[in-house]
């Protein structure tokens, strides 16, 4: 398989650190749990949306755009990587931002990511919750294209089939690296959320025949609407990298416990992650998609869901900038005060 045969702006820091963490299997009893520092992309914080977007940009530019369009959450690390990155390209960037929580916190509406997409030179919209935001921001790039505008569009998260071929590329990375080590990964465990990234994984993995079960963490949809879209994502991901077929509905598996009250809402378990992966291993989570995959992590190895003698790798997917965004939920002590 053979991706250099499609469009790609080379800008991530690749390949990206994998770690073991001693102190937090031993806190945990084991498993030997390892790291995939997908935090560490290098582009404005980093995060997993760069690698989707070495693709969509790329795309982009072939299109001889002048303006990227994409939607998010109000602390969208895929909107404040898109900004970066059109920064870098010398692109226009406009992002429509969805009112997900319901939050009057100051921090949260203007801090975090938010002040960094407007560092980057974005500009912003915002939506209440719960309309259809590809259909509105379909709407902005027909005005814009009515004003001369040659307009590009990318989904929330980046999540199309051209996006996850940054995860397909993971895949393979995190392949040869386990390879070159002689580290035989029994378990990949990550943050589910607008599914490019699960899709682009589990397509990479089952036409490598990797044979490593991969398993994502719901922040958001239910467990059936989870599965069925990074699937379909999965089978269209396939289709473009001619390798029809090669995922199976039962290949993908979404464990949906730990999304709490709601995306971006923070959770007591949540909360816990990001403490422990801070005090232990000096890595910083996100409340919104990196701590709750890393509750899930930890609570299924706490209930025994995996064998003390396996080796689990969790992919950081990012985001430590909306941290900022989510002060009110600490106190001066780093814990976690519940709303």
């Amino acid at each position: 398989m053979h991706l250099a045969r499609y469009p790609r702006r080379f800008i991530a820091h690749l390949p990206t650190p994998l770690e073991r963490l001693d102190r937090l299997s031993k806190e945990l009893g084991g498993p030997e749990i390892w790291i995939k520092r997908d935090d560490c992309t290098g582009l404005s914080t980093g995060g997993n949306k760069t690698r989707k977007l070495e693709f969509l940009m790329a795309e982009a530019e072939l299109q001889d755009a002048d303006v990227v369009i994409t939607q998010g959450a109000t602390q969208s690390n895929h909107a404040r990587q898109t900004a970066a990155f059109a920064a870098k390209l010398g692109i226009q960037c406009h992002i429509l931002l969805e009112d997900r929580t319901g939050s009057n916190d100051a921090n949260y509406k203007n801090n975090g990511n938010v002040l960094l997409d407007h560092l980057h030179g974005a500009t912003t919209e915002t939506r209440p919750g719960g309309l259809d935001m590809n259909a509105e921001m379909e709407a902005v790039a027909e005005r814009m294209r009515a004003e001369g505008k040659k307009v590009y569009t990318i989904p929330g998260g980046g999540s199309n089939a051209t996006g996850a071929l940054g995860y397909v590329n993971c895949a393979f990375e995190l392949l040869g690296q386990a390879n070159d080590r002689g580290l035989r990964i029994d378990r990949l465990v990550h943050a589910t959320g607008s599914a490019g990234t699960q899709a682009g994984l589990i397509t990479g993995l089952k036409a490598t025949n990797a044979n490593i079960p991969l398993l994502g963490i719901g922040v958001r949809a239910p467990k059936a609407k989870q599965e069925e879209n990074v699937y379909n994502l999965a089978v269209k991901t396939a289709e473009k990298l001619g390798c029809p077929g090669v995922v199976a509905r039962e290949d993908v598996v979404a464990n949906t416990d730990y999304v709490g009250d709601g995306y971006g809402i923070p959770t007591e378990g949540g909360m816990e992650a990001i403490r422990m992966f801070a005090e232990l291993e000096s890595i910083l989570l996100d409340p919104v998609y990196s701590a709750k995959g890393a509750a899930g992590l930890i609570d299924l190895i706490r209930k025994g869901h995996f064998d003390k003698e396996e080796r689990v790798v969790f992919l950081h997917t990012g985001g430590a900038a909306a941290l900022f965004g989510y002060d009110a939920a600490f106190d001066f002590s780093g814990r976690w005060v519940a709303s």
